[in-house]
């Protein structure tokens, strides 16, 4: 942490622990999503968003301090500042911040498929229910296919 003006701190701590819990919870959202517990899905997302504001919160309060200091608002400005500024135990903590980044990431593309999973499995059994789907093929005495919404004949060809 590196304070410029006495005003501004240039730090991503609060950002990387923010981001761990965001790891963490994307990984209990995860087993929920495969477990279809959807109590704990519900309480995830409650909390999703209060903790995604605080990460807003802590990103836009490091690139004020980085513009501050007369660098890009921006990811790439806090790699410029930490190029001249940092240490080498900086360095690294910056590295682990950018992995628990595209961690994150790669945990939300993946629940989001299989919440898109669910949905379409809904869809699915919602289309049966109310008659939109495809529907399974039944097969008569003579081997054809027959939808169910076929009438059966009982005169045989």
């Amino acid at each position: 942490m590196t304070t410029v003006n006495n005003t501004h701190t240039i730090s991503f701590e609060t950002d990387a622990a923010l981001v761990a819990v965001l790891c963490e919870d994307l990984l209990v959202e995860q087993e929920a999503l495969i477990a279809a517990d959807l109590v704990l899905i519900e309480q995830m997302l409650d909390k999703r968003a209060p903790l995604l504001q605080s990460l807003a919160t802590a990103a836009q309060q490091r690139y004020d301090a980085l513009a501050a200091a007369g660098y890009d608002a921006s990811e790439n400005g806090m790699a410029a500042w930490l190029s001249e500024h940092a240490d080498e135990r900086m360095n690294q903590a910056w590295v682990v911040f950018q992995k628990q980044l595209a961690q994150s990431k790669e945990l939300n593309r993946l629940n989001g498929l299989l919440i898109n999973k669910h949905v379409l499995r809904n869809q699915e059994k919602l289309d049966v229910i109310t008659g939109k789907s495809a529907a399974p093929q039944f097969y008569g005495k003579n081997g054809q296919s027959q939808g169910p919404s076929q009438p059966r004949s009982s005169v045989s060809a």
